[in-house]
């Protein structure tokens, strides 16, 4: 059982991972999430599933390790924080940049400003050669 969710969590971080390397924003963001359910299970199934003797059972009772499920529980409320506000960023984006790609949103970035010193042609003395902004 714990190789199956041993192999399962790797094939989610490989998938995760995958998605993350894609120019598609959607498919970035789906990647955190998927990589981070990768994680949660690899932590999960670390920490044994099939769990120890209890201490103070008695027949022989076992109970699974509770700090790796303390982790993951905490792991999942900041993932899916996480997730939400990468999804408010997402929307941003396509707002402001009316794309997904990370070739649109780098190409937009990447314009030269426009140049507020245009109309001025000489340098202003009593200045050091420093233009003033228009007012």
């Amino acid at each position: 059982m714990e190789w199956m969710a041993a192999l399962t969590a790797g094939g989610l971080a490989g998938l995760g991972l995958w998605m993350l390397l894609d120019r598609n924003l959607k498919r970035v963001v789906l990647g955190i999430g998927v990589l981070g359910n990768g994680i949660n299970l690899g932590v999960l199934t670390a920490g044994r599933l099939a769990g120890d003797g209890a201490a103070f059972a008695s027949g022989g009772a076992t109970a699974a390790n509770p700090l790796p499920q303390a982790l993951v529980l905490t792991a999942i409320v900041i993932g899916f924080g996480l997730f939400v506000f990468a999804l408010a960023l997402l929307k941003r984006t396509r707002e402001l940049y009316g794309d997904r790609s990370t070739d649109a949103v780098s190409a937009a970035t990447e314009e030269p400003a426009p140049d507020w010193q245009a109309g001025q042609e000489e340098e202003e003395p009593g200045n050091g050669g420093r233009r003033e902004p228009p007012s």
